[in-house]
């Protein structure tokens, strides 16, 4: 369609509106064409209207005015233009009207790359993969090559969605074939990624190694995915090498390395460095970075740097006050958790569910009730009982903190309850000791309609296993399958330590050595307990010779227990022997302590 102004006037106008959308002035741009465009008519003004509707885009309520919008294209035949029809796609696309994009896309006589990009894009969004590849396909038959942006979404997409390695592989081959797609930094990055979250770690570094190019954004997907994948010193070494290769890491490289420094033994040294790096390069007074390091300094037990960070940061928000509480909180310095929640309010910041979240774990692993009953008033003050999180973890702190009434109130108060409020219930229920009432909670779940996880599988084993109810522990045991629920290694440790609590031993010792999975060694610790209660101790020098010393050699306590038993047994020598290695080996017992509040 021919675009020309039929006057000075139209022309300067026209240039006036397209100047004030490139400045982003979105709302003056629409003022002048509501009051001196609109109402000269569509003609010679085509040519604006993608502007226009960019510009409607931007608004906090487009969709009364975009409608609007494409009433007067289609009124005027302005909807056959490929730009102004992609414009419309665009824009109901923003505002999440995927049927209307559909529609104008269905209509369009004539379809370019952007169209196809733009409603691909939506469906991905919507987590539409069918959908979402049918058009790709429909693209390539219309002779389009999809833009690299385009692909990497798709490929996102697949991870997201029930972790489809199949078609993400797919679309790998698809690129490997087409040329005109070759050569794409951001689709490579986004193909480590994929690979990364697939944990198919050879194809990342595969594809990581076979880039020409690569940028910081493709170095940061390494070492995030280094670091997410556990493989922490590969992670701090894809840093060092980014730097050999002389490009800087920016403030989101040194973000996805930090954790990583927490998990090595060298992790403060470490923590410090890149603390230093980031410091050198101007990173450091960035707040979400300053909030990080804090975290990190904590959990590597060195709460008073952290503390200097927040005393000398120079805007304290909501995040910087949640790292904090949550380092206190996780060191156990419960006290000081709470007096800078305090400090908080008084400073005019109000907490938000994560700091609160911080607060009760911390209460949690102090036991303390008035604790707990402290930080409840706080919460219901500042009305955060409806969030279900908080809700959950009240639930699980008044249990732990010895009021099972408390837990139970405020699980029937709750608004609304998912599985974590069951599993809760039920697990504060077994910790003391009413099996009864935890698997009439169970049995409720499921009358409901919930799917059983691995979560409530499991606290309904413990709480069994509290109470003593090993026949029905049995029975629920082997209906795992009827759940359609895998069993994990921590669910068959759950079962052998009942079995062997109560005394039956050769069942316990039956489901060991048919597990689908190797036993843990503390499942055989366990078994080991066990055979030693009941004096079972056949039983117990097969398990001790062949598998506990062999899976954790350093670990004393092993020792300790073989050599009671060993004692037990009358065999002096062969327990003044365990002895002698764990001297040999420089092992030392770990004492227990209680802790009791007046």
């Amino acid at each position: 369609m021919t675009r020309i102004f039929y006057s000075r006037q139209n022309l300067e106008l026209g240039n006036k509106l397209k100047g004030l959308v490139s400045e982003q002035l979105h709302d003056e741009a629409l003022r002048l064409y509501k009051l001196d465009i609109h109402p000269l008519g569509t003609n010679g003004f085509t040519a604006i209207l993608p502007s226009v509707i960019k510009a409607c885009s931007f608004q906090q309520e487009p969709f009364l005015l975009g409608t609007q919008l494409h009433c007067l294209c289609f009124k005027s035949g302005a909807d056959r233009d490929t730009v102004i029809s992609n414009s419309l796609i665009s824009l109901y696309a923003k505002f999440s009207s995927t049927y209307s994009a559909h529609k104008v896309f269905d209509e369009m006589l004539q379809r370019d790359t952007i169209s196809y990009c733009s409603i691909v894009t939506r469906y991905c969004q919507d987590g539409l993969l069918p959908e979402a590849l049918n058009l790709l396909k429909e693209m390539y038959f219309d002779g389009l090559v999809p833009k690299s942006e385009l692909v990497a979404s798709l490929l996102a997409l697949c991870t997201r969605v029930e972790s489809n390695s199949k078609v993400a592989r797919m679309l790998h081959a698809l690129v490997l074939v087409d040329e005109r797609m070759q050569g794409s930094v951001l689709l490579s990055t986004a193909l480590v990624d994929m690979y990364f979250k697939f944990d198919d770690h050879a194809a990342s570094f595969h594809v990581f190694d076979q880039m020409k190019v690569k940028n910081e954004v493709s170095w940061t997907a390494m070492i995030s995915g280094c670091v997410a994948n556990h493989n922490y010193e590969m992670g701090i070494e894809m840093f060092r090498a980014m730097q050999r290769e002389k490009l800087i890491p920016n403030r989101v490289t040194v973000l996805s390395v930090l954790p990583a420094c927490v998990e090595l033994g060298s992790g403060l040294r470490l923590l410090k460095e890149i603390h230093g790096f980031s410091f050198r390069y101007g990173f450091h007074s960035e707040d979400r970075l300053t909030a990080s390091l804090m975290t990190m300094y904590c959990r590597c037990g060195n709460v008073s740097l952290s503390r200097l960070l927040f005393s000398t940061s120079k805007v304290r928000d909501v995040v910087m006050w949640s790292s904090m509480i949550s380092g206190y909180a996780e060191t156990g310095d419960f006290s000081e958790a709470m007096n800078l929640l305090s400090q908080m309010r008084k400073e005019g910041s109000e907490p938000n569910s994560v700091t609160l979240l911080a607060v009760v774990s911390a209460c949690t692993h102090s036991a303390s009730l008035t604790f707990a009953s402290t930080i409840h008033s706080q919460i219901l003050k500042s009305g955060f009982m409806s969030h279900i999180l908080v809700g959950n973890a009240i639930i699980d702190m008044y249990a732990k903190c010895g009021s099972l009434r408390a837990a139970r109130e405020v699980y029937y108060e709750l608004n609304e309850k998912d599985l974590v409020s069951w599993s809760s219930m039920i697990n504060a229920y077994g910790l003391h000791g009413h099996g009864s009432e935890a698997l009439e909670i169970f049995q409720g779940m499921i009358k409901g309609g919930h799917q059983v996880d691995g979560m409530a599988f499991l606290t309904v084993l413990s709480a069994c296993s509290h109470a003593g109810l090993v026949e029905e522990a049995q029975t629920i045991f082997t209906q795992a399958g009827k759940y359609h629920m895998p069993v994990s290694l921590e669910h068959y440790a759950c079962y052998i330590n009942l079995l062997g609590r109560f005394g039956k031993i050769d069942d316990a010792f039956k489901v060991t050595i048919n597990m689908p999975m190797k036993p843990s060694a503390k499942i055989w610790s366990s078994l080991l307990s066990a055979c030693e209660t009941h004096g079972r101790l056949d039983v117990a020098g097969k398990i001790i010779a062949d598998e506990l010393v062999k899976s954790e050699p350093d670990n004393p306590a092993n020792y300790i227990l073989l050599s009671k038993v060993h004692t037990e047994s009358g065999n002096f020598h062969a327990a003044e022997e365990v002895r002698r290695i764990m001297q040999s080996r420089l092992l030392k017992k770990c004492y227990g302590f209680s802790k009791i509040e007046i």
